[in-house]
């Protein structure tokens, strides 16, 4: 198969702007390949983040990563956790196992690969290098009012581009 194709834009260039504030990670350094314990096949363990510097009037958080790369229309959804409150302020590494490990009212919603939890990186074999964009949305509301059992990470992301009003984001890479 031949997977030659364009470069996709990072998608949160073409969203409205919004201000940015910090994100981190003990895990993952910007723009340097993620560890393989992070990815699918070799532990499939979510990365430690913390976040800081977002706008005082901060009601709730949608933490997410996304793979622009992936050979899909539409890219592909590894990560998607929906009204985490806004006094969380770190997701500790291995919290995205399920909803089990996330505070509060937070709920994780179905990745691309069906999965509710953490789903690390897997890009097909030989592929060039995905880029895995972590980001977290400040939002101006404490609930996106959406079922996490029925919402996709597209729904989750177009309804919360009208409550963001900050975000932060990380991007990695992963080839196999």
């Amino acid at each position: 198969m031949n997977l030659d194709r364009p470069v996709a834009p990072d998608p949160y260039e073409l969203l409205p702007h919004v201000p940015s504030f910090v994100l981190e990670s003990d895990d993952l350094v910007a723009g340097q390949p993620m560890p393989k314990e992070f990815t699918y096949q070799h532990g499939n363990v979510s990365p430690h983040l913390s976040w800081r510097d977002f706008p005082a009037e901060t009601q709730s958080f949608v933490v997410s990563c996304f793979d622009p790369d992936a050979p899909t229309p539409s890219g592909y959804w590894h990560w998607t956790i929906i009204d985490l409150d806004s006094t969380v302020t770190f997701l500790e590494r291995g919290q995205g196992e399920s909803d089990l490990f996330l505070p509060g009212a937070a709920s994780h919603v179905r990745t691309d690969g069906g999965l509710f939890g953490w789903e690390g990186a897997q890009p097909p074999e030989g592929d060039r290098p995905h880029r895995y964009i972590f980001a977290v949305h400040a939002l101006d509301t404490d609930t996106l009012g959406l079922d996490p059992d029925d919402a996709s990470p597209a729904a989750v992301a177009f309804t919360g581009l009208f409550h963001t009003i900050a975000r932060a984001t990380l991007e990695v890479t992963y080839k196999q």
